[in-house]
C-alpha cells in the first residue's frame, strides 16, 4: 500500500511486538484513484487484510481516517480468547489523524 505522503516513521513497529492485536493502514490518493488498506494480526497471525476504494472526490487524509475506522469496525468481531490480553496497535503514517 503506496501512500503519497509518508512521516519519517511509518509503520515502524518501535518494538511494541507484544500487541495482542496490531493493525497497519494506509490511505493514498494518486491519479488512478483513492484508496484504503488495513492488516491485522493476531500476534504474528495474519487475521484480516482489506482495501476500500474510495471516491476520486475523497482527499488522501479522508482514506487514511477510512483505514482506521474500519481497522476499529474489524477488530470488534475479532475472537479473542477471553483470557487473553486486549492491547492493540495502531500503526499508521497519518500524522493529521493521530495529532
Amino acid at each position: 500500500m503506496a501512500s503519497s505522503g509518508r512521516c519519517g516513521q511509518n509503520y515502524r513497529n518501535n518494538g511494541y511486538k507484544e500487541q495482542t492485536i496490531q493493525i497497519y493502514t494506509d490511505g493514498s490518493k494518486n491519479e488512478h484513484g483513492v484508496g484504503s488498506g488495513v492488516v491485522i494480526f493476531i500476534g504474528k497471525e495474519l487475521k484480516a487484510q482489506l482495501k476500500f476504494k474510495l471516491d476520486n472526490r475523497c482527499s488522501n487524509n479522508q482514506a487514511e481516517q477510512l483505514a482506521i475506522a474500519k481497522a476499529l469496525e474489524i477488530i470488534d468481531g475479532i475472537d479473542i480468547a477471553e483470557n487473553s490480553p486486549r492491547t492493540i496497535g495502531i500503526f499508521t503514517d497519518s500524522r493529521i489523524t493521530i495529532d
